[in-house]
């Protein structure tokens, strides 16, 4: 007991791991108490695993050197360790045979990495930094006249330029037209703009092909929507709302579109107040709410303007329409705001759509012939405040007293040399004590 017994502080108390059965039935007892305390517990695994070839190079070279509890374990193992371990040599020996890595490359390119310069990204990037195309430039200017109408006049010389020299084919010129006419169509409200457009480019666009200059190019797209019009008003809802947009665009064009005749002043497109016509007879045969709504927006657009023209020429079709609006107030169904919206209309047209006639001469002037005669008059105030004008019944007579006053006090001032308004009044002696008394109440207040 006293040989295997050690005093010295810390003997025997070295912890470690109980030694392996393996290890204790082949060694013997000295052995196996040497064998216990040198023993150590074998490094963990890495949370990842290393590449492949690494992978196989360090189980090999771990089976090499040997784990010291691997080795301890039984014979058949150790076969096993070794064939694996041949196994991964000659994996290893294929794989650095196999492979085209070279230490004396300029760079490394890892497996599925795409070039830069990959043919396809640079067609793509020759078409997007391209010059840009007729449609593309025209589409980006309309637009940006429909954002900023304002621009117009500062704008329209600079794009009708960069058009002369751009178009300069009778192809190049129809897809102009086309490209024009699609957008004042398609962009809400655009169909002003659009129509103002129309006319400066039938002025100063250059080219003029034997098929038509560009306002002649314009009306023939025009007719193509026009001969559609009786099966567009009976068409699909969408159908429609394109015709619409059509009916209201020529609407815009009959009143900007400007055609110089020789010497006289220009004169608007007689062909599109005869389309006009047609298109409201086509909408009123298909009296549903959609076609009625735009017919009231034509009206209310173009009515003053149609109705002095067919007068001019002798033609009733003024009255022809409203005579069948009244008809579809009776007849038709349609819903209670376009009946309102109809019932307006036919009260505009019997106001001479909201128009006031020029006023009279100044010599010829009367209240009874001009509705503003006493729109620049002054408006004056009686002695308890009562406002009068010159439409006034006592209007001469107040207006003379007003006059007499100020020559009453004219004539003081004259006399008196300004001596009212530049004497320097004293007052009485009853007036300063009341003054002064004042003044001392308003102190006692105050310092109370």
């Amino acid at each position: 007991m006293n040989e295997s017994f050690d005093r010295a502080p810390g003997a025997e108390r070295t912890r470690s791991l109980p030694a392996d059965p393996g290890l204790a039935g082949a060694a013997g007892d000295g052995d196996s108490k040497t064998t216990l305390f040198n023993q150590r517990e074998p490094l963990r695994q890495p949370r990842t695993l290393p590449p492949f070839a690494e992978n196989n190079m360090n189980t090999t070279n771990a089976m090499a050197a040997g784990d010291f509890k691997r080795q301890s374990k039984p014979q058949q193992s150790a076969n096993a360790n070794s064939t694996s371990a041949s196994r991964g040599f000659n994996e290893v020996d294929s794989l650095v045979k196999s492979s085209t890595l070279s230490a004396s490359a300029p760079e490394f390119v890892p497996s599925g990495f795409m070039p830069y310069e990959d043919p396809s990204f640079y067609e793509d990037s020759e078409g997007y930094y391209g010059e840009p195309t007729l449609a593309e430039t025209v589409t980006d200017f309309l637009g940006h006249l429909s954002s900023s109408p304002g621009s117009f006049e500062s704008d329209v010389e600079q794009i009708t330029a960069m058009l002369n020299s751009w178009v300069t084919t009778e192809e190049l010129l129809n897809e102009l037209v086309e490209l024009i006419y699609t957008q004042s169509t398609a962009i809400p409200n655009f169909s002003y703009t659009g129509a103002r457009l129309c006319n400066y480019l039938s002025h100063h666009l250059n080219i003029s092909p034997p098929s038509g200059n560009f306002r002649q190019l314009l009306l023939q797209r025009c007719r193509i929507e026009y001969e559609q019009r009786d099966a567009a008003v009976r068409g699909e809802p969408e159908m429609q709302k394109k015709f619409h947009s059509f009916v209201l665009f020529l609407g815009e064009l009959y009143l900007n579109l400007e055609i110089k005749k020789g010497k006289g002043p220009p004169s608007r497109a007689d062909i599109l107040l005869n389309a006009l016509k047609d298109l409201m007879d086509s909408l009123f045969s298909k009296p549903v709410d959609s076609n009625l709504i735009c017919a009231v927006k034509l009206l209310k657009l173009t009515g003053s303007i149609l109705d002095d023209a067919w007068k001019g020429s002798g033609k009733a079709h003024m009255e022809d329409l409203i005579r069948r609006i009244e008809n579809i107030l009776l007849d038709a169904t349609c819903s209670r705001d376009v009946r309102q919206m109809l019932l307006k209309l036919v009260e505009l047209r019997s106001s001479d759509w909201g128009r006031v006639r020029a006023a009279a001469a100044a010599s010829n002037a009367t209240p009874d012939n001009d509705p503003n005669y006493f729109m620049n008059e002054p408006t004056f105030y009686t002695e308890d405040g009562t406002p009068f004008t010159a439409a006034d019944p006592e209007y001469a007579e107040k207006y003379q007293e007003i006059l007499d006053r100020q020559d009453y006090f004219h004539d003081l001032d004259g006399e008196n040399g300004n001596e009212i308004y530049d004497s320097e009044d004293e007052m009485e002696p009853e007036m300063e004590e009341a003054f002064e008394n004042f003044c001392l109440e308003s102190e006692r207040k105050r310092q109370q």
